[in-house]
């Protein structure tokens, strides 16, 4: 027989066994919608992901209170990388001026500072809003930050009640926008807006950054000389890791604690971009393997209806063998058909998927704190198709070889 007629007669069992067919195409439908959706999802996020780490500052580290290992904020306090107070253990032991004169000792260190951080009401124009305020050394952080001025200025060493805000409290907060030298009022003072900040997509937007010294005067139970965490800029990212190893040595010793009880912790950008990929990398295994069972699931309604169409076609088979048809027509006739509902489903499944991966933006799914744009490739599209087609040809092979093995004489007598 040519390829045209296996085709064919795989198309016609099809089409004759309609519910049956649909029935199991709905199950690869479910299976590659689902995995062609959630790589989809995976795919975009590693990318939204890579994307927004790109553009942190590597050589940033942040030594914060508490012995559980801190998890740096992308908001525009830290430099590039560190950001406000990290969730620590229950008997947190303050970080203060005297660990900052420690560490100064500490070689590889081009820029260091204390900050605090918390949330105040902020009042604009009779508005009301709770808001992040971050308190940073002036002197320092206007040289450390890689955060960029959309219009005014950063902040400068004679400041005291100005802020550099976001452009989220500047154009979204309040209904109206906060402008250039506006005056915000905090814990009853009034602070000026100096400089406004390009939007960076995350929680820093709507974060308020103003002098240390008038942030501890604002911020409720913020004290002099104690700090939520220390900033330290290495002078390149190559030896980053060492300076943080350093950092945590010198402080154990001036602390006096030993690594059983350390009651700080240290971390840097380039290991919160390894965290965070070890992390994307196990949900995506685990999401696939959540929708590889409704695969296992489809490849086993094909079986089913493989079987199911072997035993109504059996007086078929041994008719076409009687007249000259070879085993391996029997075969391919079958196999044929097994792939066609794996394509079918394929075609479907990808098409479901993609309309899931359409409807993540809408539903406001975000990763770091911005919103994901999500799109389908041509390799995830012929990734799928492959998968379905292939599972059809996997599920097939048994039935189709049971079918190819029958004698026309007991094939014939078949009731």
């Amino acid at each position: 027989m040519r390829n045209s007629s296996y085709l064919k007669m795989a198309l016609t069992i099809l089409l004759h066994s309609k519910i049956r067919s649909w029935l199991t195409i709905i199950g690869i439908v479910i299976g590659v919608g689902a995995v062609v959706g959630i790589m989809s999802l995976s795919e975009n996020m590693q990318k939204d992901m890579e994307d927004r780490l790109s553009e942190m500052d590597l050589t940033a580290i942040t030594v914060s209170p508490g012995s559980s290992r801190a998890m740096m904020s992308m908001g525009p306090g830290g430099g590039g990388g560190g950001g406000g107070a990290s969730s620590s253990s229950s008997e947190d032991t303050n970080l203060t001026q005297k660990d900052i004169m420690a560490l100064k000792s500490v070689d590889g260190i081009k820029y260091m500072y204390g900050q605090i951080s918390g949330k105040e009401d902020v009042y604009f124009l009779g508005e009301e809003a709770e808001l992040s305020i971050t308190g940073v050394d002036p002197q320092v952080w206007q040289y450390a930050t890689t955060d960029t001025v959309e219009s005014g200025r950063l902040l400068e060493p004679s400041d005291n009640y100005v802020a550099v805000i976001g452009s989220g409290v500047a154009e979204d907060v309040f209904d109206n926008e906060v402008g250039l030298n506006q005056v915000l009022t905090i814990a009853g003072k009034s602070v000026r807006v100096v400089g406004i900040l390009e939007s960076e997509g995350g929680s820093g937007d709507n974060s308020i950054i103003m002098p240390i010294d008038a942030a501890v005067a604002l911020i409720e139970d913020a004290e002099p000389d104690v700090f939520d965490s220390i900033i330290v800029k290495a002078e390149s990212m190559d030896i980053a890791e060492n300076v943080s190893a350093d950092i945590e040595d010198k402080l154990m010793l001036s602390r006096h604690v030993t690594e059983k009880d350390m009651d700080f912790s240290v971390s840097t950008s380039a290991s919160m971009v390894e965290t965070a990929s070890e992390m994307m990398e196990s949900m995506t295994l685990f999401l696939a393997a959540i929708a590889g069972v409704s695969l296992v699931v489809g490849a086993v309604g094909i079986a089913n209806t493989m079987f199911t169409s072997v035993m109504e076609k059996t007086r078929e088979i041994g008719t076409m063998k009687a007249i000259g048809a070879t085993n391996r027509d029997i075969l391919m006739i079958f196999m044929v058909n097994s792939a066609l509902v794996g394509f079918v489903g394929g075609v479907l499944g990808v098409i479901v998927g993609s309309m899931v991966t359409a409807l993540f933006p809408l539903l406001g799914m975000q990763m770091m704190g911005g919103s994901v744009s999500v799109s389908l490739s041509p390799t995830l599209t012929a990734f799928g198709l492959s998968i379905a087609v292939a599972v059809g040809v996997i599920s097939g092979v048994v039935p189709a070889f049971q079918a190819s093995k029958m004698k026309p004489v007991d094939a014939l007598r078949y009731e």
